[in-house]
């Protein structure tokens, strides 16, 4: 009998409504259908009301011409280009906005957030004023604030203040020099970026190393010395041009040369120093979040302040630090739809000159989410991966 019991088949499980795991089943199943049926009462009404007006749907306005120009882009643009080029027009300049934003403001945010913790009354309170004053300022507000700041106060270019080394500010913008076309500069872009990957690849090396035998290794140094040195090294194998494109006044304007133009400084100026707020109060609470014995037993090393700081409480602070810091970087790229407010043409000021001209306003919104959301995701994406490389492993 006992035999039978221990090699006999389990028993059959009977369907009961009073299962948990059979309703769980039932309704997830019911509310995947409700989602279903929704979306195809929204996509059937909506063809059908494109159809009785006779509007034409899909993406094949993307090849058409555009026929308006742009202000600011960092690739060759003109009005007898497509909307789907205008497109990626808006999606670079996006791209630049955010990364440029992202990095500066993690800068001045962990600079203010350290300083809040200064045991200097008068830094600490700065820090505070700050704080508070950006994070409860709107950042529409802001952004107004710095573009009236740059248009208003700075003079016109006839009179545009010479910084020298051919640099004029201007209510136009900052000119500065170029490089020309040459290959040599290529190849100094090309070196500048590889140094970024070997500073990166020294940087683990270094921790590894450390790990094993405990000696440091100057990483700060050695990754400077990759970032200045193989640019240079580019351009001296590049033939070492010493010709820049300058600008020139001519007429009412400027000519050659770069432009950083009023529109992305004052959106640039605005995101920062807004997000640096909340990025500070997030560093703020990642640091007070390490145990105060570790500055004790770090000072009983001999450690200064600064290197405890540096080098045992902001690798311990990083894993509260990362996961709001994830969510700042999003609001900062999302945020930067408020350019529109002051005319610099990002995905959504383009998207929306699009609609309007060809009336396709479903392909342009849907354009403008997909942006967002393929930024969003891949800032999450790494963000997560950080996090969790950062992560302790328990043993």
């Amino acid at each position: 009998m006992a035999e039978s019991l221990k090699g006999g088949d389990a028993p059959a499980r009977r369907l009961s409504w009073n299962d948990p795991d059979v309703r769980s089943v039932v309704y997830q199943v019911v509310a995947l259908g409700l989602v279903a049926l929704v979306g195809w009462f929204l996509i059937s009404n909506t063809l059908h009301n494109l159809s009785v007006r006779n509007i034409a749907s899909g993406f094949g306005f993307m090849e058409r011409e555009a026929g308006f120009a742009i202000g600011e882009s960092p690739i060759a643009f003109g009005p007898e280009n497509t909307y789907g080029r205008a497109v990626l027009v808006g999606l670079l300049n996006t791209l630049r906005i955010a990364a440029v934003g992202i990095i500066l403001a993690t800068i001045i945010g962990t600079i203010v957030g350290i300083a809040r913790l200064s045991k200097n009354w008068l830094i600490a309170r700065l820090a505070t004023v700050y704080v508070e004053v950006v994070r409860n300022v709107p950042l529409l507000l802001q952004l107004f604030f710095w573009y009236a700041v740059i248009t208003e106060t700075l003079p016109g270019p006839r009179q545009a203040i010479d910084a020298g080394l051919g640099i004029f500010i201007s209510n136009r913008g900052i000119k500065f020099p170029a490089p020309t076309d040459h290959i040599a500069f290529d190849l100094a872009a090309f070196g500048f970026l590889l140094a970024i990957v070997l500073a990166v690849a020294v940087s683990h090396w270094a921790k590894k190393r450390q790990d094993a035998t405990g000696q440091p290794f100057p990483v700060w140094w050695t990754g400077l010395g990759l970032i200045i040195g193989m640019p240079v090294l580019g351009w001296l194998v590049g033939g070492a041009p010493m010709e820049l494109d300058m600008p020139v006044l001519r007429g009412f304007n400027f000519s050659g040369g770069a432009t950083l133009t009023p529109e992305f400084a004052a959106l640039l100026a605005g995101l920062v120093i807004y997000t640096a707020g909340f990025v500070a109060e997030v560093v703020r609470a990642g640091i007070q979040a390490v145990n105060y014995g570790q500055w004790e037993a770090a000072g009983a090393l001999g450690l200064s302040r600064t290197r405890t700081l540096r080098l045992v409480v902001l690798p311990q602070s990083l894993r509260v630090i990362i996961p709001p810091m994830t969510s700042q970087y999003l609001n900062l790229t999302k945020n930067s739809s408020l350019a529109v407010a002051i005319g610099y043409p990002d995905i959504v000021s383009i998207a929306n000159t699009t609609l309007n001209q060809t009336g396709q306003a479903i392909e342009g919104i849907m354009i403008i989410m997909a942006v967002y959301l393929s930024i969003s995701l891949s800032i999450s994406v790494f963000m997560n991966w950080y996090n969790k490389h950062i992560a302790l492993v328990e043993r």
